[in-house]
């Protein structure tokens, strides 16, 4: 399923690999958003257990499952 996870405060793009590949953008409303796809809810609560783990605030976890086909999820 393909996500968008809102953490409060910036991230620099390099802790995206870290956190599974998502995609990391940061916001002026102070935000970051980590996009992208996650295997299955296993995958995602790593992906939350490693957020606790750096102390980050988490704002909002969204399922987007009419992702537009330009983000398809690799090989589809």
């Amino acid at each position: 399923m393909y996500y968008e996870i809102r953490i409060q405060g910036h991230l620099s793009p390099q802790w995206s690999e870290w956190f599974g590949g998502l995609a990391v953008v940061n916001g002026n409303d102070g935000e970051a958003r980590l996009t992208g796809w996650l295997a299955d809810k296993a995958a995602l609560y790593g992906i939350l257990n490693q957020m606790q783990a750096l102390n980050l605030t988490l704002i909002a976890v969204n399922p987007l499952p009419g992702a537009p086909a330009s983000l398809a999820k690799p090989g589809d």
